[in-house]
């Protein structure tokens, strides 16, 4: 009977608040909220930058000509 008393008496004292609790969810939340938001962004500058390059890439490519294959007259090839 005193064992029982004195274990709830031990169970009875929080380790952790309730406002701790909170604390420790606010600070978890706003963290990823930052690195949600930096990846957000990351991935929209990313975005800009591959339509910026494919500009670049179709007005490259109407410069070059056709491929030629090279290998015609190579001693190793076409035999």
């Amino acid at each position: 009977m005193i064992l029982n008393q004195l274990t709830s008496m031990i169970l009875a004292i929080p380790l952790i608040n309730q406002s701790q609790i909170v604390i420790v969810l606010t600070v978890v939340v706003i963290f990823f909220g930052i690195i949600l938001i930096l990846g957000v962004r990351k991935s929209y500058k990313l975005k800009k930058e591959n339509e910026r390059l494919e500009k670049m890439n179709t007005s490259i490519s109407d410069d070059e000509e056709d491929y030629k294959d090279f290998t015609e007259g190579h001693m190793y090839g076409n035999k």
